[in-house]
């Protein structure tokens, strides 16, 4: 439906009977560019019911209305049951104002010059002939958000924002900035804005909406839930679904600022094998290329003598390699010669145009060439932002300086309105050419800058280059969880911070622990970041300054190599519940790191809860944010409680994990958080299947199964099997296995299997534990055993039937 306004021509076309898109253009000729992040024809046939008031036109579905003010073409949302969603001001709030978009021009005569920093080598051309290119618009979109609305999304920033009511965020690319054009709302719906350029999010003195630099029109859709994983759902439906990363990306993956030679890497894996260590994937972080050819997708000769025997020992090993690759070459390499050649660079000549189908095929064989066909398993697309300013100095700039130096830099060689987009275009290069050169290997792409629809390409972003802090480690809870809600399921950190030491002449090399693993007080935080991160989607240790291995920590007897220990091997026993997790992801668009009102929305205390979240349907992790046993230099502390608070959400009981003590929803704990723990409560009516003690996520695939069961309400869980890797499961080879708790009548119904896979185990054992104070993990004297082939089972009591 077209509508004409005072101001300009309004199309609504619904997508879903939950999703209307909103499209306002000077003219009825609307844009017909096909949008990078929608996927075609994600729309499906909706009935649109459109009625005419005194005021007001009505454009309705099923579920979702729309009234437009026939005065000012001011847009009111409402849900089927007529309560208003949200609203813009009456007089319009929708803008449109002219602005000359501006390119470079590169010729011959540029002279490209070298910079390197702390991130890297970097090609720049200081001044080049800028024209203008076309004319385009601002775009500015108004909301009146109400009292007592919480909003979210719009990706991962290092501020640490949670609820972003009362708050302002510039949306741009850059090293510690993710940005994701979705804002989520507690009342029941979310905003999608299909902008690539520079945009801002204010809900300040300055006013409640959303501005875009240069666009042709202001383009959004509008989706109801009500509740987040709804609007998820419907974000996917639009972007794309996300595939089945490997069983092994969610194991532990070692990283360091660099391993130097495939000696190195070979021997640290041996090192965790032979201390019992779980460990899936080591990582070879820059400079694995030859001399200073930086961007090579080759690896040096001479540290890297034997790629495909290095690659067969670490398999042999049951470890995966994972390798650092970088959108820009120095000039003087094949790759970068090739690039030239084809015209494949962008003006700085050193970076490939993402933006050219040519050149991300090109990029693809590269590394294809270089890298995958010697058994590369996974890629580390770092610096997927490339152009950035901000990283020099001794002092940080304001925000509104580091925002026009930065886009100032990426518009100087990208079009102005899709500075933004580059890492989307980047993964869809990666994703594309790994799916059409092999079906053996699941993608697995850890990129640092993220946009919708990435999530299609297989990508898991990361928070960046951050410092070892205790406030950094607080924030870092808050940026994952803002972007999580914005319907990209994978993120994750540098636990411990990448930078650990102070650099004066740095302003971001501003950690805290000059000292490195040899302060007891980095130990203490490092511990505390990897509690946390065994409970995030990719659980990765990686940064500079400081070795990581677990060993470097301490030794066994000793507390800090202790708790790494115990939390290491939780998360593999949580494989089952986090692999099927991963499965309800792909098959279900589900989210496995969860801001608290994905479950408890109706709960308004926990709209400001910034340092907890749900993993998934049962976990409440708290991660502890503060020291409690000592400060930077060794210092010890004295006098400082071992515990901290944790708000447990109305509308359920709760089992403190470690003991099975049951609390009540809706109050304040003060909980234990001695070094060797961090509080972690299951919701009542959760089942949490545990697997065995194992080294890799290989193993104990026909290893019984514990089930604890958290009664005090029915529960229900889906196990979710398949091969581990491999795309077969989108043919359908995969396996779930439902599983039902009555609490009435205290049975447990493990359901007929759905579906099976290749080499599927025919049986296997089931073995539950009613949980309780005294009885918070499995013990042989107050556990349940049930041989499973695949038919229904009750168990009722210590009786199966």
């Amino acid at each position: 439906m077209i509508i004409e306004t005072p101001n300009g021509f309004l199309r609504l076309t619904a997508y879903a009977d939950n999703i209307i898109r909103v499209r306002f253009a000077p003219t009825q000729e609307f844009s017909a560019k096909q949008s990078l992040m929608i996927q075609p024809d994600s729309g499906v046939a909706v009935d649109m019911e459109v009625r005419e008031t005194t005021e007001a036109l009505v454009v309705s579905t099923s579920k979702l209305a729309v009234h437009v003010n026939k005065r000012t073409g001011a847009c009111t949302y409402l849900d089927h049951s007529g309560q208003i969603l949200t609203k813009e001001p009456d007089r319009g709030g929708k803008t449109l104002i002219p602005v000359d978009v501006v390119k470079s021009v590169f010729d011959e005569t540029d002279e490209v010059q070298i910079r390197k920093d702390a991130d890297g080598v970097h090609a720049y051309i200081p001044s080049a002939r800028q024209v203008v290119d076309r004319q385009a618009f601002h775009t500015k979109l108004e909301f009146e958000w109400v009292e007592g609305e919480a909003l979210y999304g719009l990706g991962s920033h290092e501020e640490g924002m949670m609820n972003l009511r009362g708050q302002h965020q510039y949306l741009y690319q850059q090293n510690m900035k993710v940005v994701v054009p979705v804002l989520l709302s507690t009342r029941g719906y979310g905003i999608l804005l299909d902008s690539y350029s520079l945009m801002t999010f204010h809900d300040d003195a300055f006013g409640s909406y959303l501005w875009t630099d240069v666009d042709d029109e202001l383009d959004y859709y509008f989706i109801y839930g009500p509740e987040f994983d709804q609007i998820v759902q419907s974000i996917r439906q639009l972007t794309g679904k996300a595939p089945m990363l490997p069983r092994w990306a969610f194991g532990y993956i070692q990283s360091k600022e660099a391993y130097v030679s495939q000696t190195e890497l070979i021997d640290i894996v041996k090192e965790y094998r032979r201390r019992g260590l779980p460990l899936d994937c080591i990582v070879q972080d820059w400079r694995s290329w030859p001399r200073d050819l930086w961007g090579q997708k080759t690896l040096d000769p001479e540290r890297f003598p034997d790629p495909d025997g290095m690659t067969a020992e670490l398999h042999g090993l049951n470890a995966h390699m994972m390798i650092s690759i970088w959108p820009n070459m120095n000039p003087g390499g094949d790759n970068w010669r090739e690039m030239r050649d084809q015209g494949c660079l962008l003006g700085n000549q050193a970076t490939y145009d993402a933006f050219q189908e040519k050149a991300r095929a090109l990029y693809w064989k590269q590394a294809n060439e270089g890298l995958f066909a010697h058994g590369i398993d996974a890629w580390w697309c770092d610096c997927t932002e490339p152009f950035q300013t901000d990283w020099t100095g001794a002092f940080k700039p304001e925000p509104e300086e580091r925002l026009r130096i930065n886009t100032e830099e990426a518009k100087r060689y990208l079009d102005p309105a899709m500075i933004n987009a580059y890492s989307l275009m980047h993964s869809q290069g990666i994703y594309e050419g790994q799916r059409k050169t092999s079906t053996d290997k699941r993608v697995v792409n850890l990129t640092r800058s993220a946009y919708v629809g990435q999530q299609r390409y297989s990508g898991i972003a990361w928070s960046g280059d951050v410092s070892a802090t205790w406030d950094t480690l607080r924030r870092q809870i808050a940026d994952g969880l803002n972007f999580c809600a914005t319907g990209l399921p994978y993120w994750t950190v540098d636990i411990g911070a990448f930078f650990v030491k102070n650099d004066p002449n740095l302003w971001f090399w501003n950690g805290d622990f000059d000292r490195g693993v040899e302060d007891m007080g980095y130990r203490e935080l490092y511990v505390r970041w990897f509690q946390y991160a065994a409970f995030l989607p990719m659980f990765r240790s990686h940064g500079t300054d400081t070795p990581r291995e677990i060993w470097r920590f301490g030794e066994p007897g000793e507390a800090f190599y202790d708790a790494l220990e115990k939390f290491l091997r939780l998360r593999y026993r949580l494989m089952p519940y986090i692999y099927s997790l991963a499965g309800m992801v792909t098959h279900e668009d589900y989210t496995m790191m969860r801001a608290l009102p994905f479950d408890f929305r109706c709960d308004p205390d926990t709209y400001d809860v910034g340092d907890q979240f749900m993993f998934g349907p049962a976990l409440l992790v708290s991660p502890v944010t503060q020291p409690m046993y000592y400060a930077a230099e060794s210092t010890q502390l004295h006098d400082v409680s071992k515990t901290r608070s944790v708000y447990l959400p109305k509308g359920a009981d709760w089992y403190d994990f470690w003991t099975g003590q049951r609390h009540a929803g809706g109050q304040t704990m003060i909980a234990d958080a001695a070094l060797d723990t961090m509080p972690l409560y299951v919701r009542a009516g959760s089942i949490v299947p545990l697997g065995p003690d194992i080294q890799h996520t290989g193993e104990g695939g026909d290893s019984p199964l514990e089930l604890l069961i958290y009664p005090g309400q029915d529960g229900h869980f889906t196990l979710y099997e398949d091969e581990g890797d491999n795309y077969n499961y989108e043919r359908g080879m995969f396996a779930r296995i439902p599983l039902d708790w009555d609490d009435r009548h205290q049975k447990l119904t493990i359901g007929s299997r759905q579906g099976s896979y290749p080499e599927m185990p025919a049986s296997r054992r089931f073995r539950l534990t009613i949980v309780s104070e005294g009885n918070a993990q499995p013990d042989d004297t107050q556990t349940q055993s049930v041989v499973y082939s695949g038919q229904k089972v009750v168990v009722d009591g210590a009786r199966p039937s």
